[in-house]
């Protein structure tokens, strides 16, 4: 049965980022409510409110106005940005270092905290800390198999464990005090508190890109084998069956009961209910897929 879940709306207009620069890509992208950053590959971040209007005939359109745009300084991409509402800081990736920055004006805060040598990180939504000015920060070192805890305040970082992995983890998504991670060869679930690990099952990430999600309390969503989106507890079971994806999946989001998956043709939305495939519709060229807060 095909239903009509999600329309493509466009929020931000190519010119409105590219201004007179001949080409930029967009590398990372990051809504917090109204908050649209943007990352780019020559180093800057745009920072853009977007208003969402409703027609008389039921229309969605976004309003994107541009707030400012903020040089790094480096020569570097921007790989990752994730906010921290609560502490009105952006975190930014570049160059295998975390900077702080505030949100509204992009300025790195003025203790200098940062996080060095960190190849990709996410944040923990699940937070063992109790803390409510401070967010839990899972990074994948530089240094060979490891993986890192921090806690980030406002305007200071600490580390609160370092974890050594039986392989190389490329990719990871935190719950609670549970890793589950992309290793070189496989997927695994990973206790930073007591060192327990399960194995959950085969991959190789030198074919293709995995993908790690979390999806709820004690739950991940799994780029597995044969073009299948795996689900996985924390226990190493699956309590749904899987979603039949195409074999090139480049990246998935949640929206429950939907999960949205895109490859380089298509954007697909499946049930977590039933499985079943929903709705296609065709979108060349995408490179990020991710969900924001509904």
């Amino acid at each position: 049965m095909s239903v009509k879940a999600f329309k493509l709306v466009s929020a931000v207009e190519r010119e409105m980022l590219m201004g007179d620069k001949n080409y930029i890509n967009i590398e990372c992208i990051e809504c917090c409510g109204k908050n649209l950053y943007i990352g780019t590959n020559d180093c800057f971040i745009y920072h853009f409110t977007l208003d969402e209007k409703v027609s008389t005939a039921g229309k969605v359109t976004f309003a994107a106005t541009k707030q400012l745009h903020k040089y790094l300084g480096l020569k570097k991409p921007v790989s990752e940005l994730k906010a921290a509402s609560a502490l009105t800081r952006l975190l930014v990736l570049c160059d295998n270092t975390i900077t702080l920055v505030n949100m509204i004006n992009l300025e790195p805060v003025p203790t200098g905290a940062r996080i060095k040598g960190a190849v990709t990180f996410t944040l923990n939504e699940n937070p063992v800390s109790g803390d409510p000015f401070c967010v839990e920060v899972c990074i994948v070192s530089v240094k060979r198999r490891t993986i890192q805890m921090f806690m980030v305040f406002e305007d200071r970082v600490q580390i609160v464990k370092e974890v050594f992995t039986p392989e190389q983890p490329c990719a990871v998504a935190v719950d609670g005090y549970y890793l589950c991670l992309a290793l070189t060869t496989q997927y695994i679930i990973l206790n930073y508190n007591t060192g327990e690990s399960q194995d959950l099952f085969p991959y190789c990430s030198d074919e293709k890109r995995p993908i790690v999600k979390r999806i709820g309390r004690q739950e991940f969503l799994l780029a597995g084998p044969g073009g299948l989106g795996m689900f996985a507890t924390v226990d190493g079971i699956s309590q749904r069956a899987p979603v039949h994806w195409s074999e090139n999946v480049i990246g998935a989001a949640l929206c429950f009961p939907y999960v949205v998956a895109l490859d380089d043709e298509f954007i697909t939305v499946h049930s977590m209910l039933d499985q079943q495939q929903k709705q296609t519709l065709p979108f060349k060229e995408g490179h990020i897929l991710q969900d924001f807060e509904g």
